[in-house]
């Protein structure tokens, strides 16, 4: 191999690992085109600033960071499965017509959930009073036998295609997108769930549903809320969470 032809084969190598390399420190971060289009971070990667327990001031103990991520632990004295009041919310500012993204990995059974509009109920859980998108374990998840309950999901209402998840241990990026009403989830870039709001359509969903006799759903959820995260007593991590207001 002429000498000119190694050292183009060289740079380029050199020059490939550098957009490797830059690309894995984005980690928790907006990129220029990003913060254009109106998108602010909801962690930063170094601290709990602006989250707090739901129905709570301050963080739960079984919160920890690590690996540039967010991470619920199985509560002191609880077994897995079984939450130790760990919910969490982004308790700074409620949102309603909005585009959130959240990377999320799940341990083995691993199973939580993202939610918004979330409205605060005193001594009720935050999927009390709003729609929760599944994050799950798939394969060996307890909690893997209804379609409408795989990750992805509109939690016991409207089932994603489970195709789209990654495998158990690896990062997947769901994406929650509501306007006027109008919701659609997208993992790993393929729209997976659609539904509307306030509509008979929704009712008829809920009706359908485990919520049928929840006040929180019966009564109508919010129009406007928080975002939460759910403590179901499995390892499951969070980064990159990222939200613009449409």
């Amino acid at each position: 191999m002429k000498r000119k032809n190694l050292m183009a084969i060289l740079m380029m190598a050199v020059f490939s690992l550098g957009i490797i390399s830059a690309s894995a420190q984005k980690v928790n971060k907006l990129s220029k085109k990003e913060k254009k289009e109106g998108w602010v971070l909801l962690f930063n990667g170094d601290d709990f600033d602006g989250w707090r327990q739901c129905n709570g001031a301050a963080m739960p103990a079984n919160w920890i960071i690590e690996d540039d991520a967010m991470k619920v632990l199985i509560g002191e004295g609880k077994q897995p499965g079984h939450g130790a009041g760990g919910d969490i919310l982004f308790g700074d500012k409620k949102y309603k017509d909005f585009e959130l993204s959240i990377d999320w990995k799940a341990s083995e059974k691993g199973n939580s959930g993202i939610f918004y509009y979330v409205r605060e109920v005193p001594g009720k859980p935050i999927y009390f009073a709003a729609p929760e998108v599944q994050v799950l374990d798939n394969e060996n998840a307890s909690d893997n036998k209804i379609d409408s309950h795989l990750a992805g999901s509109l939690y016991d209402m409207i089932a994603a295609d489970p195709t789209t998840v990654n495998p158990t241990g690896s990062w997947n990026t769901v994406v929650i997108k509501v306007k006027d009403g109008k919701a659609t989830h997208t993992m790993n870039g393929e729209e997976v769930v659609s539904y509307t709001l306030w509509t008979p359509e929704w009712d008829e969903l809920v009706q359908n549903s485990k919520f049928k006799n929840f006040p929180g759903f019966t009564e109508g959820i919010a129009h406007e809320g928080y975002i939460g995260l759910q403590d179901h007593g499995y390892p499951i991590w969070f980064r990159n969470i990222k939200i613009r207001e449409l």
